[in-house]
């Protein structure tokens, strides 16, 4: 399956997790809005933060309750490398890599753990692409 494939697979899943770790993550917290209005459930990790919107940010993965399709990491590959690991501790299928956050590493631990990782796409801009598809029926 090709990456745009995975992508847009992924699409159609309905629960994920945005991890950020910065001060300045507007684009992920458009991000964030985004995804909630188009009707996904989302959940915001980032260390900095305790809400967003009124909605609860956790500071990390674990401490999600309800179970996720995806993960979208938009830190540095670095600290990448950790939210991987959680994710493949909880066995999240798939990771979606933001542009900047990805690495060979990050890349070789997520095929590791068994989960598909996403890398070259903006989940932004696919997400709009995909919104303006028409419905199959």
């Amino acid at each position: 399956m090709s990456l745009r494939a995975l992508a847009e697979q992924v699409l159609h899943k309905k629960r994920f997790a945005l991890c950020g770790d910065g001060t300045k993550d507007d684009a992920l917290f458009q991000l964030y809005r985004q995804l909630k209005t188009a009707g996904y459930r989302v959940y915001l990790v980032h260390p900095q933060q305790n809400e967003l919107d009124g909605d609860p940010a956790y500071p990390s993965l674990d401490n999600i309750a309800d179970p996720l399709d995806c993960v979208v990491v938009a830190t540095s590959p670095e600290k990448a490398l950790e939210i991987i690991r959680i994710a493949g501790h909880l066995k999240i299928p798939y990771l979606w890599l933001q542009p900047g956050s990805e690495s060979l590493a990050a890349l070789n631990l997520a095929r590791y753990f068994g989960s598909q990782a996403i890398v070259g796409y903006d989940l932004k801009e696919l997400l709009q692409w995909h919104q303006q598809q028409p419905m199959a029926s």
